[in-house]
């Protein structure tokens, strides 16, 4: 019986981990065009950048828009 609760539970947790990480926001400037944007995912390759103070990660993307107009290089272009 323990067995089966700590399976159901384990598969609980997998299939809920996800929705817990999507939310998750940056906000990143292209390095070519120089224009800002908010993601949901973290930039893995080099032709975007995280310009959010200290790299902050935002829980909601009204928060990360809110961030993005204190940037100093996004406020700029």
């Amino acid at each position: 019986m323990n067995t089966k609760l700590a399976t159901a539970a384990l598969m609980i947790a997998a299939f809920s981990l996800p929705a817990f990480a999507a939310n998750e926001f940056y906000v990143v400037q292209d390095v070519k065009t120089k224009k800002c944007t908010i993601i949901d995912k973290k930039p893995t390759d080099t032709s975007m950048a995280v310009v959010s103070p200290s790299g902050t990660i935002y829980k909601s993307r009204t928060e990360a828009e809110s961030g993005m107009k204190t940037v100093k290089v996004c406020t700029s272009n």
